[in-house]
């Protein structure tokens, strides 16, 4: 009877052990932190996460998101590479670091042309329009950048030749900005947001938004690390649920996307709004990738010698972890 009882005590208590270890899987899956950087941190078309985050969105879907911003793609690429970043928001051009060997996938594009991306300069200088940068000097952030081939597509566009418009690179927004400010750039490549932000001032002039001569490209990629794909495939499929999900919500709800966009940018509501009413059609809906606009950036990584010859653009990326399309 003895031993009996004691084998039933045991099953009981492998039963209740059992029993919690079922309970505690969801939860600790539930606590399961994602870590995601922004590889710029002042563009409106990245807070969606912030979106996402605050309105609980991410929540629903079991996410707990950890948010880091980055100087730019190759930062974020390598934060990536060492391990401290799961999921990056970057630009399309980051698919070439892939080509090369990052340790990355896209599988999601983000934002398809260049409604976000200006081209300024000062509002009493001496440039009035675009006739006038011939032989002028525009800064970009650094060479074999997005911006960079942006100014020599214009420079081709006027039929002046890919360096029909010399270019240097300066680093951040503070450094081309006081490069501005002290005229020894031309002319700007700003981010709509802080475009919009500092015209509102008056100190500079929009002469170009590059949405309006590039018209097939994919600007924003949304990036997994390998080792995320391969180990936690359910995680990629989950944030992704809960991405789209906040683009329908952003696209549905204006002022609040606003209010909260504005708060993480510290820019005002009005400017936001404008910047909201002029890119949001941007963001994709569904994260497939466009093949036209990958076919401009295949040939962009060979123009700005990225690359040596044009990649497979069908091993930079997948689709395999998007949600449905109803």
């Amino acid at each position: 009877m003895t031993c009996r009882s004691g084998d039933r005590a045991l099953r009981i208590v492998a039963f209740a052990a059992l029993l919690c270890s079922a309970v505690a899987v969801p939860h600790a899956l539930a606590e399961e932190t994602l870590r995601v950087g922004k590889g710029f941190p002042s563009l409106f078309q990245f807070t969606p996460l912030d979106v996402g985050i605050e309105t609980g969105i991410f929540k629903k879907h079991d996410l707990e998101i950890e948010t880091s911003s980055f100087a730019g793609d190759a930062k974020l690429q390598q934060a990536m590479a060492a391990g401290s970043v799961d999921l990056g928001i970057g630009s399309g051009p980051a698919l070439a670091f892939i080509a090369k060997g990052s340790p990355t996938l896209g599988v999601a594009e983000e934002a398809g042309p260049p409604l976000a991306i200006t081209l300024a300069t000062l509002a009493d200088g001496p440039i009035k329009s675009i006739a006038d940068l011939k032989g002028k000097t525009i800064s970009i952030s650094s060479v074999g950048s997005q911006t960079e081939w942006m100014v020599r597509e214009l420079s081709r566009q006027q039929g002046w030749g890919p360096d029909g418009i010399k270019t240097v690179a300066l680093g951040d927004v503070p450094a081309q900005l006081s490069a501005l400010r002290t005229r020894q750039v031309d002319a700007v490549p700003f981010d709509i947001t802080t475009a919009y932000n500092l015209a509102a001032s008056g100190e500079i002039r929009i002469l170009l938004k590059f949405g309006d001569i590039v018209k097939d490209y994919v600007n924003h990629v949304i990036y997994a690390t390998n080792e995320l794909v391969a180990q936690h495939p359910d995680r990629v499929r989950d944030f992704l649920a809960a991405w789209f999900e906040t683009i329908a919500y952003v696209k549905h709800d204006k002022a609040d996307t606003v209010r909260i966009a504005s708060g993480v940018l510290r820019i005002s509501e009005p400017v936001v709004g404008r910047v909201y009413d002029e890119t949001v059609r941007m963001l994709s809906d569904d994260g497939r990738f466009d093949a036209k606009g990958l076919a401009v950036l295949s040939r962009s990584f060979v123009e700005m010698n990225m690359l040596p010859s044009a990649p497979d653009m069908s091993k930079l990326y997948t689709e395999k972890f998007l949600p449905a399309v109803r």
